[in-house]
């Protein structure tokens, strides 16, 4: 805003170095703890932003809605009665939710790892903005009722001595005092702020109007159509190509590889770990049987097709099985190469036993590569738990499929469980029934849009991706939570006149929350990794969508779905009335009473 005594600027970068001072203090409480980084530590500076930004924008939006004749300490009263209750509301959600991930029900160190640091800086940032920003707050709302400068803390001349000055100073130190307004105490400097009066004299009107209210319902519609094409494509990511930067040999590996030889799976290696009776023909034919259907590279139908070649039959005994393994088989040159994949022991009456050895097995797919892939590797593993044949199965990428899995699967149920208790830790702090259904509900839509827009915006389902669903949770609460318990609790008036009224008090610090983070997200999509692009994309889909729900959605829908004012207005005339019929039958009474004590 123009007013240079006003506007607050240190205030909004302060609130940025609120947020950097509780990250870098959770940080350096954690190493010292011996914690140990990963990747997913990149989305706690984002979460913290997200989450301190709506604190200190709704500290901003109370303190212009107090009254510029009183004193700091009354409109510094003023603004953490108004502001404290839901922010520490907020923050315990905060809590509740990644404390559950850091819990032992979490399976994957990372993932906890990260829950725990999360959980640290959530705590920190509270006691951050309820401490240094409230201090900030307290300075800065001297510097404004002495008429100092919000910029250059230098007193603002009167306007009688204000006009000798030079133009650019004039420009500069401009600001309007209460002293000259007709009535002490009539406060609407504020209204001069550029967004207070965009919401106020245009935003609310149009966005209540008759004519724009189906236009309205008819996007959400269309967005619940889009978001649900993309929720019926959501697919797994278990690519190994997504956790490392884009430009590295093993983004240029796998695409060659999906290029040129994607109509075959990883080589995979059969491992026999014990020693079995490979001279048994049934023993034999399991093993055969086993490795069907595989392209084979195997040191065992090798030596048995030299043996037919020899014209020898394959249910040799033990000694012989061996002898003419040892001794002509891998003295072969074209068959010197499966040396390295058996081992030998030698027994206590001299002679050699096979006791392990290992084939490579590699099969064909179709274009469902990772399905394939996953059924196989199941189908193999249940196998290896009740054959007679002890064997086990490995390729490097097992070990990242079986790892997103876990860390797929862990979030998701403890993500469950946060939103059950959520809804039910809501209902205990939530004035009114409705507003926790209505946030129910906005959280279920954000959730889901950003689900389905994710997987249109080419992202798949991994465990970064799932932490910020978690934390999706979390910010739509934090959006939507002032907005309808406004409009819930109003009283005396209109359904669309407390929706104006919602919007001008939390409309604008919640627009003001999303240009910054958005801002703050933009840098992340030029980074060339394809984590920090899915937590770019998930964290920004996130912002969009609560915002269209927050700034949109809920403004047009509350202005003719429940709660109802009318009712509310006649049971509070009823109720009125009865206090009068009761007031009247009391003062009867007594005039009774009295008459009898006189008689």
């Amino acid at each position: 805003m123009r007013d240079c005594v006003r506007t607050k600027p240190w205030l909004g970068l302060l609130a940025l170095v609120t947020v950097s001072l509780a990250t870098l203090t959770s940080a350096g409480i954690f190493n010292l703890a011996g914690g140990k980084y990963n990747s997913t530590y990149l989305g706690i500076p984002f979460i913290m932003l997200g989450h301190g930004l709506f604190g200190t924008f709704e500290m901003l939006s109370s303190w212009r809605r107090t009254r510029e004749d009183q004193h700091v300490k009354e409109r510094v009263a003023a603004v953490f009665s108004d502001c404290m209750l839901p922010f520490t509301a907020s923050t315990a959600l905060h809590l509740v939710t990644f404390g559950i991930g850091a819990s032992p029900f979490t399976n994957i160190e990372a993932v906890r790892l990260f829950c725990r640091n999360a959980c640290i800086s959530v705590l920190f940032n509270y006691l951050y903005i309820l401490t240094f920003y409230g201090s900030n707050l307290v300075f800065a709302g001297y510097l404004e009722n002495n008429y100092r400068h919000s910029l250059f803390c230098r007193r603002v001349p009167k306007p009688e001595l204000l006009q000798q000055k030079p133009a650019w100073y004039r420009f500069l130190m401009y600001t309007h005092y209460n002293e000259e307004a007709a009535e002490p105490g009539d406060l609407r400097a504020y209204e001069t702020h550029l967004l207070v009066a965009f919401m106020k004299r245009y935003y609310c009107d149009w966005i209540t109007n008759t004519y724009v209210k189906p236009f309205v319902v008819l996007f959400y519609l269309v967005y619940v159509s889009f978001a649900l094409m993309g929720y019926l494509q959501v697919s797994e990511g278990s690519d190994l190509s997504n956790v490392v930067a884009t430009e590295t040999s093993t983004i240029a590996y796998t695409r060659a590889q999906q290029r040129y030889f994607s109509s075959y799976s990883p080589v995979i290696g059969f491992y026999i770990y014990e020693s079995i009776e490979y001279w048994n023909t049934s023993v034999q034919e399991d093993l055969l049987e086993y490795t069907k259907g595989f392209e084979r590279i195997s040191w065992f139908e090798s030596y048995l097709n030299y043996l037919h070649g020899l014209n020898i039959s394959t249910s040799l005994s033990r000694s012989n099985f061996t002898e003419h393994l040892r001794s002509g088989f891998l003295r072969q040159p074209r068959y010197l190469h499966f040396s390295d994949d058996i081992i030998f022991a030698k027994r206590a009456d001299g002679e050699f036993d096979v006791v392990a050895s290992r084939m490579f097995l590699v099969a064909k797919t179709t274009e469902n590569k990772r399905e394939e892939m996953s059924i196989l590797l199941d189908t193999l593993r249940k196998l290896s738990l009740t054959s007679r044949v002890k064997f086990i199965i490995f390729n490097p990428s097992f070990v990242y499929m079986d790892r997103y899995a876990s860390s797929v699967g862990a979030p998701l149920k403890n993500s469950c469980i946060a939103a059950l208790f959520l809804l039910f830790f809501s209902t205990f702090l939530a004035a009114d029934p409705l507003v926790n259904a209505w946030l129910t509900v906005t959280v279920a839509s954000v959730e889901f849009g950003v689900v389905g827009f994710m997987t249109l915006w080419q992202v798949e389902l991994d465990c970064m991706s799932v932490l910020c669903l978690i934390y999706g949770v979390n910010y739509a609460v934090d959006s939507s939570a002032p907005l309808v318990s406004a409009f819930a609790l109003g009283r005396e008036s209109t359904r669309t006149r407390w929706v104006k009224v919602s919007l001008e008090r939390h409309g604008v610090p919640a627009l003001q929350s999303y240009v910054c983070y958005g801002a703050a997200l933009l840098p992340l999509a030029a980074v060339p990794s394809n984590l920090t692009r899915t937590l770019f994309r998930c964290l920004f889909l996130t912002a969009l969508i609560t915002a269209f729900h927050c700034l949109a959605i809920l403004p047009v829908l509350l202005t003719f779905l429940p709660p109802s004012k009318r009712k509310r207005r006649e049971r509070k005339n009823v109720t009125e009335n009865q206090e009068e019929i009761e007031c009247v039958e009391m003062a009867d009474s007594t005039r009774v009473v009295d008459q009898i004590t006189t008689v």
